[in-house]
């Protein structure tokens, strides 16, 4: 999510600044069930529905993690988990997605279990700061003012910061109802407009940008109505509550796809903000960040990494290495 300083996309938030948090992701071979799950609801991830399973004795990179992690054998994970294809619930409940998919493969890399916690996105980094988590791992986009615990819309600090581990590439689309795109083009056909986005994200801080832009034009401002989650975002838009609605592109790319069966929303314009997902970790746990460099860097080499985001339809936001803090 492209997220604010608090991913996906912080401003938590292309979730891109703040969510993720673009390349162009293809969005076809993505099928699965959106469930909208309670906040502070605890769940893991794994075929049986028990966790993120990891073949502790044969895991080559056991030894790079912190022994207190070794040796509880999880790495707890703060999540946003309502935003499909990247995390979400199935019609089983169980956790899936593109980043439960990646924590199993790494997980088998470092011989631990990845346990998904679901809270809202602009929580997350606040969360792992109090040690509620190891890491946050949710369509969070690295940026330099997350890096540093800057607020981005007041340039204050707000806290100390993180460290990213950067293992996938995406940006922020526009939607709108399918057919009643209200002259939509692009975002700069948002002046005077009401726009539907999940808070602490980085369409958050785009619409506030552009925003700005129309009133130093002497243009009507653009309203904004932000949500705990995305799914909220989408129910008002299909209610005709906002005249469009931003999301990470490969989230509004599956919500175009599969909600009311294609019928409901179409993208407009072009993606923006294309910028690095990132995994979340403490500036003071260096260690359990390297670790999950090394495990990302593993599946990427071995094939796994591929599969996952092909299994998923985004291989168009596939990197070529791992790398920490690479956002801007």
């Amino acid at each position: 999510m492209t997220a604010s300083t608090t991913r996906r996309p912080a401003s938590a938030n292309p979730r891109t600044p703040r969510s993720s948090r673009t390349v162009v992701v293809a969005a076809t071979a993505v099928a699965g069930a959106l469930l909208l799950t309670a906040c502070g609801d605890q769940t893991q991830s794994g075929a049986s529905g028990g966790g993120t399973k990891a073949a502790a004795p044969s895991a080559p990179l056991a030894d790079r993690l912190p022994q207190d992690i070794r040796d509880k054998g999880v790495i707890k994970v703060g999540s946003d988990i309502a935003y499909a294809p990247v995390e979400f619930k199935d019609e089983n409940g169980r956790v899936v997605g593109i980043d439960p998919d990646l924590a199993e493969a790494m997980g088998r890399q470092l011989g631990v279990t990845f346990q998904f916690e679901n809270g809202t996105f602009d929580t997350l980094i606040t969360g792992l700061r109090a040690d509620r988590y190891d890491i946050a791992m949710s369509a969070m986009t690295d940026t330099k003012d997350r890096q540093q615990g800057i607020d981005s819309e007041t340039k204050k600090k707000v806290g100390e910061g993180v460290d990213f581990v950067d293992y996938f590439s995406a940006g922020v689309s526009l939607y709108t109802k399918k057919g009643d795109d209200k002259g939509i083009t692009s975002w700069s056909d948002l002046c005077g407009r009401k726009l539907v986005v999940q808070r602490g994200t980085v369409s958050e801080d785009q619409v506030k940008s552009e925003s700005k832009k129309c009133t130093d034009a002497k243009r009507p401002a653009i309203a904004i109505e932000s949500f705990d989650n995305d799914q909220l975002a989408q129910t008002r838009l299909r209610a005709g509550g906002a005249d469009a609605g931003s999301s990470d592109f490969p989230v509004a790319a599956y919500t175009v796809k599969t909600s009311g069966g294609g019928n409901d929303f179409q993208i407009v314009g072009e993606q923006v903000q294309a910028a690095p997902y990132g995994i979340a970790v403490a500036k003071k746990d260096s260690r359990l960040r390297d670790a999950i460099k090394a495990a990302m860097d593993a599946i990427i080499a071995n094939g796994e990494y591929k599969k996952i985001l092909d299994k998923w339809g985004v291989a168009q936001g596939a990197v070529t290495e791992a790398k920490i803090n690479g956002g801007s």
